[in-house]
């Protein structure tokens, strides 16, 4: 990559052959392991269903490797032996000890911040500030528990207080310490697929000059298993990710400016949430758009869907993330030993390599009395309570999800990357309008043959690349 980067700014046609090369080299890598989170894809309508006033197209390279994308790349350099080596090994480093006992204050209380350096599987890249965060959020249960997050702003000269503000929550689906963007962004979780799938968006974003706002969903170092799938406390997560990146002294991110949130796959069910939560739990955040990719709808209809299929590594590792926030579903109760050894692996690890490992696996062999996890009564009252929609079943107005909502999803089950029914994504769409929230759907052409004849077009519509323009002039 750095060998090239110098000669970026000098060939629009080089631009766009590296564009081109980096999309195909990004959908090579993720065809091992398309089950990192991508769901909310179709059943069925006869072809993809675009709304007729968001006729989103995939991002032109430009946009993607825009003026700061290519000094970032121009002015890097590669992490040293000792950078690396204490990304993946070293201690986390005492910025993350949490304070005990946890003092009593609001939920969004910033506990303590620091600036830190970028590094990014094992490349540092320039012109990019970054802070980290604790702040003080909740669980599932309504207790005060601490998490961690960053904050990402490019060095472009402009004024701080006046950047549009995002919300990004990463496809993190691992339910392991140190697997999250904390460390993925500062050396540590080397190949997770959470933060490949978020460097197209973040360089559409810090090139648009826009300050970034991402949560652990947790405290990223802590140890034990982390619950990054129970959706509450993901939005939740988020919300108070907000408030408390306006109270980090550095970056000066601005309260008064609009907000967006941009969430894809498993991010996208905690950003689907934190909309739901916001007009009762954070009014004072004012989210103006949101983008919700290829999200799991309904988590009983994801597990159904995708065991057995090529995404069937994440059932289980939905039910490990699940039950660290429901400790009620008691998995090892359930599990044969071959389940509890292989559960025990996907506590102890980062979603990459191992959620990819049992593709087809057929869940029932697992358990020891052979039923699916879809179908198994004692799980579905957590399947509910973590599926969307269902938070404002009166339909009040005061309740309905904030600002302008994006939904877009593949439009039919025709892809080996669905690993959830497409029917879910327009569900909540129509659920959202229904509650008067001002919500637009549009439906992607993921099959296979547009991977073969449009690598760019399928892997940047995969990252949700093609909402960033339209979130950003929103919020701009």
């Amino acid at each position: 990559m750095i060998s090239w980067a110098p000669s970026l700014h000098r060939s629009t046609t080089l631009r766009r052959a590296v564009g081109v090369a980096a999309s195909v080299c990004l959908v090579v890598g993720l065809a091992n392991g398309p089950a990192t989170g991508i769901t909310g894809a179709g059943t069925a309508s006869a072809s993809p269903a675009t709304d007729p006033g968001h006729p989103l197209a995939p991002p032109p390279v430009e946009e993607v490797l825009n003026p700061w994308t290519e000094r970032a790349i121009r002015d890097g350099r590669p992490a040293t032996i000792d950078e690396n080596l204490r990304g993946i090994w070293g201690p986390p480093g005492q910025f993350f000890d949490e304070p005990s006992p946890l003092p009593d204050v609001p939920v969004g209380t910033l506990l303590k911040s620091e600036p830190f350096q970028v590094i990014f599987n094992g490349f540092v890249p320039a012109h990019v500030r970054a802070w980290r965060m604790m702040y003080v959020t909740e669980d599932v249960r309504g207790d005060r528990v601490v998490s961690t997050g960053i904050i990402l702003l490019p060095e472009d000269g402009r004024d701080d207080a006046g950047r549009p503000v995002i919300a990004l929550q990463e496809t993190n689906d691992s339910a392991a310490p140190r697997c999250h963007p904390s460390s993925q962004w500062s050396g540590g979780a080397i190949g997770d697929a959470s933060g490949i799938f978020a460097v197209g968006p973040l360089m559409q974003m810090l090139g648009a000059g826009a300050a970034v706002v991402i949560s652990d969903i947790g405290n990223d170092a802590a140890p034990g298993v982390h619950g990054v799938f129970a959706g509450r406390y993901a939005g939740m997560a988020l919300l108070n990710g907000l408030r408390a990146a306006y109270q980090v002294p550095g970056p000066q991110v601005n309260p008064r400016n609009e907000v967006g949130v941009f969430g894809v796959a498993g991010g996208g069910v905690g950003a689907a949430f934190a909309l739901e939560y916001q007009p009762w739990y954070a009014p004072e955040l004012t989210i103006s758009a949101t983008v919700l990719e290829a999200l799991a709808v309904d988590q009983r209809n994801f597990v159904d869907f995708a065991d057995g299929h090529l995404g069937s590594g994440f059932v289980l590792g939905l039910l490990v993330g699940l039950e660290a926030q429901y400790p009620e579903l008691n998995l090892d109760e359930h599990l044969n030993p071959a389940g509890k050894a292989l559960a025990d692996v996907f506590r102890a690890t980062c979603q990459t390599p191992t959620y990819f490992s049992t593709p087809f696996l057929p869940h029932s062999v697992l358990y020891e009395d052979g039923i699916r996890p879809a179908d198994r009564a004692e799980f579905q009252e957590v399947y509910r309570v973590n599926s969307l929609g269902r938070n404002n079943p009166a339909h009040d107005p005061a309740l309905r999800p904030p600002g302008r909502i994006l939904v877009s999803s593949c439009a039919r089950d025709d892809s080996f990357m669905v690993v959830t029914p497409a029917a879910d994504a327009r569900w909540l769409a129509d659920t959202y309008r229904s509650q008067g929230a001002d919500v637009h759907y549009q439906g992607l052409d993921c099959g296979n043959d547009v991977l073969l004849s449009d690598p760019y077009k399928w892997g940047t519509e995969l990252f949700g690349m093609h909402t960033v323009s339209w979130l950003l002039d929103e919020i701009r």
